[in-house]
């Protein structure tokens, strides 16, 4: 599941720049909103798909390594610490 926030802001646009998305989402049958997320999306985003496709393919790649200790494990250890010594310590 794929938790999906969304931040809502304005924007000042000048008579051009209104009209022409006005025009442009009347004609694609979408909303100007979307027209400007698009546009974001291809200007400052171009290149996130291909990283997070990317991150996936190597995602869990050293699963099956012996020589390195289950991670759960490893965590548990350090975990039993001493903590409790350490915090009564004076």
């Amino acid at each position: 599941c794929i938790l999906y926030i969304v931040h809502r802001t304005q924007l000042y646009l000048d008579d051009a720049m209104w009209s022409v998305l006005k025009i442009r989402a009347r004609q694609t049958g979408t909303t100007m909103s979307d027209l400007v997320r698009q546009a974001v999306t291809e200007k400052f985003l171009s290149g996130a798909e291909e990283r997070h496709r990317a991150l996936r393919a190597i995602a869990g790649m050293w699963a099956d390594r012996k020589d390195i200790p289950d991670t759960a494990d490893l965590v548990r250890e350090m975990r039993r610490d001493s903590r409790a010594s350490r915090l009564f310590q004076k």
